[in-house]
């Protein structure tokens, strides 16, 4: 079914990606606007959100790009703002931002762990802030928040700040969910599984001896074989955001090929 998301308004949270390949925001802000969606683009690196939006610029569709850190109440706010005023309104909050640390708490040290939950759990915590009571006065709003396997699973090395702060999205996915949905808004999360994507390559060179290697272990640990790939998340995002999933809401939905499935 075309246009599931004809005239809808989304903003995605990290909309770019660390290289000119395929990375989760960017592919869910393409396919939100082939879906029928205008797009504020928003992501703390300016070139890569101005990327995103070039790339659907090209193929007819509408988008703004915006430099905001996620981290920041400011600039989440201003990018809200700036969505307002370019648009009208919000009906999708997309938050993609994630970053990786490799280490256990005790190799963990303060400021990192800081840091991670700033951006991984605070930074989610203040864009819902800042778009709720856009879509409360609307009556209509679809919340997708990027989680992961991680938040309820060992996966493979220890990133204590990353297992933990996507466990919290989890919570902070279901609350809201449950606390706005006589408001008509809906909130869920995607938890994908590993995934061949650029932001696992730099956090895992210290655990393997090659870029190949990493791949090819990662791969194994599937039962399909190969890990997913951003469209995978980019797919199950636009399910979550459209309307075909007008009853959903407060769902954890895995994107991991049957991993969680997975005694070990």
């Amino acid at each position: 079914m075309p246009n599931r998301l004809n005239d809808r308004i989304a903003i995605v949270f990290g909309a770019g990606c660390i290289s000119d390949d395929w990375g989760n925001g960017n592919a869910t802000s393409v396919l939100y606007a082939r879906e029928g969606a205008a797009v504020a683009c928003v992501d703390r690196n300016g070139r890569s959100a101005e990327r995103t939006r070039d790339l659907i610029l090209a193929e007819g569709g509408r988008a703004i790009a915006i430099e905001a850190d996620i981290s920041s109440s400011a600039a989440v706010n201003d990018a809200v703002r700036r969505t307002v005023e370019t648009y009208g309104r919000i009906d999708i909050l997309h938050n993609n931002v994630g970053i990786l640390e490799i280490g256990g708490p005790v190799e963990t040290d303060e400021a990192t762990w800081d840091r991670v939950m700033d951006i991984n759990l605070k930074g989610f915590y203040l864009t819902c802030r800042a778009v709720l009571p856009i879509m409360a006065a609307q009556a209509y709003g679809a919340i997708v928040n990027i989680s992961s396997i991680a938040s309820n699973r060992w996966l493979a090395a220890s990133s204590i700040t990353y297992y933990a702060s996507k466990a919290a999205i989890n919570q902070l996915t279901q609350a809201i969910a449950v606390q706005y949905a006589a408001q008509g808004i809906r909130c869920n999360a995607v938890l994908p599984g590993l995934m061949n994507t650029p932001m696992v390559v730099e956090p895992y060179k210290a655990i393997y001896d090659s870029v190949d290697e990493m791949i090819a272990r990662r791969d194994a640990l599937c039962p399909t074989g190969k890990m997913g790939t951003a469209w995978d998340v980019a797919h199950a995002s636009l399910f979550l955001a459209s309307d075909e999933a007008k009853y959903v809401n407060g769902a954890l939905l895995p994107v991991d090929g049957g991993l969680s499935c997975k005694s070990a």
